[in-house]
């Protein structure tokens, strides 16, 4: 069995640490540490159901999804899926980025699922959630088999990822391409590379990103990038927004959507912890701006959007006009929504 020496519970059994009663209640079936992936543990599972249905989708490009992973080793303090952790009895914080939930068997539910009679084809989204192009993506490789399944199945689908692993695919992407609309893009909002090792410390560089949106342009797809979260006072320079945007055009990118942060559950008290350490200067700005809830407030999306217009021209990153997901909705830049 795959990395059975670095087991510490098998078939749910605690060989050291034991498994989560959140996690028995999902169908553990190991869990497993590997030299190469120091200081995260991957908890396999044996998934009853791979799509997910979008609640509230009518407005939106896609009504499922499907996430291969639960959890993240990109580490993004931002993250909006932190909270999901704690229906497993896992922490938001450290735990979200070292206790990684793998469904080992998520294609071939896929398949199965995919040959019912109800379904409609209907796009399916991955990436909604947490990244499918993770690290433990290269070790798993769960997503050929998504991918191959919803081509196979006539079924449109869509790519969002900050993981340079996305390479390993793009013959496979391009392929499906040629059987069903297939949409690619690239999340890339940190340009300076110290706070990108700060705030999203898991994640490839913004250099190795703009390869790859080249790369993805290449193999004859079109390529969105998501410039968001924007960070106040950290990300949301004019000088920094051009920069960042006029390098994602070079990379040859056909379209961008820019919104700021939000902050929602649990996830602003992991961020606000890191920003009080960080940047203290700014706490109190945070406050100010986020005191009546998750999002930013009209003034200063309107800011956002006065600086980012002219930009997205300057650059011709206009794109197509797309929906946004429903993590996003309520906090867009009404400036050009391009994701998927």
């Amino acid at each position: 069995m795959r990395w059975a020496r670095q087991a510490v519970a098998v078939n749910g059994m605690p060989v050291d640490d034991g498994a989560l009663p959140g996690l028995q209640r999902i169908g553990l079936v190991r869990s497993v540490r590997a030299p190469q992936f120091d200081g995260i543990t991957f908890h396999e599972v044996l998934c009853k159901s791979a799509l997910n249905k979008v609640p509230n989708a009518a407005a939106l490009p896609f009504r499922y999804t499907v996430n291969g992973y639960r959890g993240c080793s990109h580490a993004c303090r931002y993250c909006f899926a932190r909270p999901t952790h704690e229906y497993l009895d896992f922490n938001p914080g450290t735990d979200f980025d070292t206790q990684v939930v793998v469904k080992t068997n998520v294609a071939a539910v896929l398949r199965h699922e995919l040959r019912r009679p109800s379904w409609r084809r209907e796009t399916v989204a991955l990436g909604t959630n947490t990244d499918p192009y993770q690290r433990a993506e290269g070790r798993y490789a769960l997503m050929p088999g998504i991918i191959g399944a919803l081509a196979a199945s006539g079924t449109p689908l869509s790519i969002l990822t900050k993981g340079t692993l996305l390479r390993r695919d793009l013959p496979l992407i391009a392929e499906a391409a040629q059987q069903v609309p297939v949409s690619v893009a690239v999340s890339l909002a940190v340009g300076d590379p110290e706070l990108h090792r700060d705030v999203e410390s898991g994640t490839p560089t913004p250099q190795a990103r703009l390869a790859l949106i080249t790369a993805i342009r290449a193999a004859g797809l079109d390529c969105h990038v998501m410039v968001a979260p924007v960070l106040p006072q950290l990300t949301d320079s004019g000088e920094h927004l051009d920069q960042l945007l006029g390098q994602i055009a070079a990379a040859g990118a056909t379209g961008v959507t820019v919104f700021g942060l939000h902050l929602r559950g649990s996830t602003r008290g992991w961020f606000m912890c890191w920003l009080a350490r960080a940047h203290p200067e700014l706490v109190s700005r945070y406050r100010e701006l986020y005191r009546r809830g998750p999002y930013l407030p009209p003034s200063y999306r309107e800011m956002l959007r006065e600086r980012v217009a002219p930009l997205i021209a300057k650059y011709r990153l206009a794109g197509d006009h797309r929906p946004a997901p429903p993590e996003t909705e309520a906090a867009l830049v009404p400036v050009q929504a391009t994701l998927f």
